[in-house]
């Protein structure tokens, strides 16, 4: 048996395939900083402590496919040891609110107020479409945060085209501007 299946994301095929896309859109809305999924929803089908873990690793997974805007077949892998049927639910859902997921990430790197950055790193890459046959070349960046809040360090990955990173500059100079008027 994969680990997957034992605990964590491996959870997930505990609940009944009809109720995973409302599942997992409530765990889609708690990212985007709306409300979560409930414990007492979901407590016939998971004791707490599962509950916990799937929670953690979905929201988790789901984060780290948009931040690092990772096709379906790379979210499936991820998925390996999971009935297809859960893996291509989660994929679908995952790729239906890709954008507003993506949108509800770069906010809250910028509007951390408690939090402050520790690290970074980033990288520029050619994004290939493997669907299109012509050479399609768009610069992509890649920025990977140390975030650190409440004392614990988070890392974001974030995947940026050149308009999207031209946003988090404005909205960074913007922010500076605010804390040196503060001063």
């Amino acid at each position: 048996m994969d680990g997957a299946e034992e605990g964590g994301l491996g959870l997930i095929v505990k609940l009944p395939l009809a109720e995973c896309p409302q599942f997992l859109h409530k765990v889609i809305d708690g990212v985007c900083g709306r409300a979560k999924p409930r414990f007492q929803d979901y407590g016939s089908i998971w004791n707490l402590r599962e509950w916990l873990e799937v929670l953690d690793d979905t929201t988790t997974l789901i984060k780290t496919a948009v931040g690092k805007d990772a096709s379906s077949n790379e979210t499936s892998d991820e998925l390996g040891g999971i009935n297809p049927e859960y893996q291509e639910m989660i994929s679908k859902c995952i790729k239906g609110r890709k954008p507003e997921i993506k949108d509800a990430l770069v906010e809250k790197v910028c509007a951390m107020s408690s939090a402050h950055l520790q690290d970074f790193d980033w990288q520029l890459k050619l994004a290939m479409s493997s669907d299109k046959l012509s050479t399609l070349q768009m610069p992509l960046v890649n920025l990977d945060l140390d975030i650190v809040e409440n004392g614990a360090v988070a890392p974001v990955s974030i995947e940026m085209n050149k308009e999207e990173l031209q946003n988090l500059i404005n909205s960074l100079e913007a922010a500076n501007k605010v804390v040196l008027q503060l001063k």
